[in-house]
């Protein structure tokens, strides 16, 4: 079991509550921690996830989304892990001071003394780990199986959720994924912790000669003539981790053994753009890809790095005939990657020094469901965007284009962006498909608005004062840019009064702030027979 060691005997029971409440703090966390390192591996197993969500997202829509907070779910398994591992040491820690202080109290009136002295010799069925009084706790720690395994996992475990942390996730994304991958030694540890069956327990045998009820306050004559309280025999109890967490462990290596597959098949690069803020854009194909409105993929790089693999959200629709994903150049593997792609260079790259590239997926979002709901509104913050230029464009394919007849009838864009720079590279895309729009006759389909949320009206009241053209000056677009934070109680209002007895799917890839705001509005605008269904993408 996942315990360092334990003073497990029947025979104890007329020892100090101190002592019995150290054994239950010890074993009931070390259970807690066996179903949930048993968890911990299945939300990070994406093609299992995906197909669970393809299955069940005909039978429940809202069983299916729940899929979607996949790593919330393993961030709080983690933080169960990390609690129920501190009260687990603790609890032995006072253990194994029990344990020494047998040892060291050499009475034979006392119980605690007479059960060390149990296996002295060539006996095996001893029950205190500590078979003389001079070592310590310590050496004893470092020594056996259980020990050496639990410092060797709680150092994995520390170093696993420290680098964790937002901060370093988002700042230092290398170590968190080097650092991520000790769960190998985590679990390699966990599984052979309980071999060295330090946690010992009176048998079966010796229960019927050695009746703790009754034997308990006989033990200076147990095994004398006359006595009917023989000595009692322990034996180590079993291992029982492993069989918690041998099926999950399956499970994920036939996850790695999918995605070494899928890293294997040739990806070529048919394009790359170099938009001006910045931001990468590569056009790739690779045999048998298929893929649905807001999936992301998982992408490595060899040349820069063979371990690391980052998810990107896919801005090309199902129906092009290759797959593109939109990059920004924020830290080192980025940045690596866009010196690679010649993104430093003055001219074009030759097609064969372009790097190459391993992609894992498509996987399935919240995103998906889009064309599920008769009314949409999708709220995109900076590169947020990028899942909806899938749906748009997709839009683009299936209504304009080729005229067909879909299910939803009227999308709300909102775009949030500090800054002018960040509109540069989706601008393009939003102007073409407001002309063929106005070309089409079917203006109405989608309505879209644009915050530059870093500029106030008071700001940008001169800049628009020397630019009154008929399109916007920043992003090309008729309608006109919307300066600071949209009052979103206004905007579900207006979209509540427009489509009454509607479901309305409420989709948003941005930061969590603005995930609370919105998933707020939602709930208190759904009333009557409007109902807003709220979305959240990963950010």
């Amino acid at each position: 079991e996942f315990n360092i060691s334990v003073f497990e005997c029947p025979a104890v029971t007329r020892l100090s509550l101190t002592r019995q409440h150290a054994l239950s703090w010890a074993r009931a966390p070390a259970a807690c921690l066996n179903f949930n390192c048993m968890l911990i591996l299945l939300p990070v197993c994406r093609n299992l996830l995906s197909f669970l969500r393809g299955t069940i997202q005909c039978c429940s829509r809202t069983a299916a989304r729940q899929l979607d907070r996949n790593l919330t779910f393993h961030k709080l398994v983690a933080y169960m892990i990390a609690f129920h591992t501190a009260v687990h040491i603790g609890a032995h820690l006072f253990n194994f001071e029990f344990f020494m202080d047998a040892q060291l109290d050499r009475n034979s009136s006392l119980l605690p003394f007479i059960l060390s002295e149990i296996g002295t010799g060539d006996n095996a069925s001893f029950l205190n780990p500590i078979r003389t009084n001079e070592t310590s706790p310590t050496i004893v720690m470092f020594t056996t199986i259980a020990g050496l395994t639990g410092v060797v996992i709680t150092l994995a475990l520390i170093l696993i959720i420290t680098s964790s942390m937002e901060v370093i996730r988002r700042s230092y994304f290398e170590v968190f994924w080097y650092t991520h991958h000790l769960f190998v030694i985590f679990f390699i540890g966990l599984v052979f912790h309980g071999f060295g069956r330090i946690v010992r327990g009176q048998t079966a045998a010796s229960l019927k000669t050695n009746r703790p009820d009754v034997c308990a306050d006989q033990f200076e004559d147990w095994g004398n003539n006359g006595s009917e309280c023989a000595v009692p025999e322990f034996a180590g109890n079993p291992p029982m981790t492993w069989k918690w967490v041998v099926g999950p462990m399956i499970l994920y290596v036939c996850e790695r053994l999918v995605r070494l597959y899928r890293s294997h098949q040739k990806v070529v690069i048919t394009k790359v753009v170099m938009h001006p803020s910045k931001t990468l854009e590569l056009q790739m194909k690779r045999k048998g890809f298929h893929m649905e409105v807001g999936q992301y993929v998982f992408i490595q790089c060899p040349s820069v790095s063979r371990l690391e693999w980052h998810p990107f959200t896919l801005t090309s629709a199902p129906e092009e005939d290759y797959f593109s994903a939109h990059i920004r150049i924020v830290g080192d593997w980025t940045q690596a990657l866009y010196e690679a792609c010649g993104g430093d260079k003055t001219e074009p790259q030759e097609a064969w020094k372009l790097p190459k590239l391993a992609i894992d997926g498509p996987f399935g979002t919240a995103s998906e469901d889009v064309f599920r709901y008769e009314v949409v509104m999708l709220v995109g913050a900076g590169i947020g965007v990028t899942p909806f230029a899938s749906i748009l464009k997709s839009v683009w394919y299936k209504r304009i284009q080729n005229n067909q007849d879909v299910f939803t009838k009227k999308i709300y864009f909102y775009w949030l962006c500090p800054e002018t720079q960040a509109f540069e590279w989706f601008a393009d895309l939003l102007q073409s498909l407001e002309g063929q729009m106005a070309e089409k006759g079917v203006t109405d389909f989608l309505s879209y608005n644009i915050y530059l949320t870093r500029w106030k009206e008071t700001e940008a009241a001169h800049f628009r004062v020397h630019h009154e053209a008929e399109n916007d000056p920043i992003t090309g677009l008729k309608q006109k840019t919307l300066y600071g934070k949209p009052n979103w109680d206004n905007e579900f209002t207006h979209i509540a009064s427009k489509h009454p007895g509607t479901k309305v799917g409420v989709f948003l890839c941005g930061p969590p702030q603005l995930g609370k705001s919105l998933e707020k509005q939602s709930l208190s605008h759904t009333e009557g027979d409007v109902k807003f269904i709220f979305n959240k993408e990963n950010f």
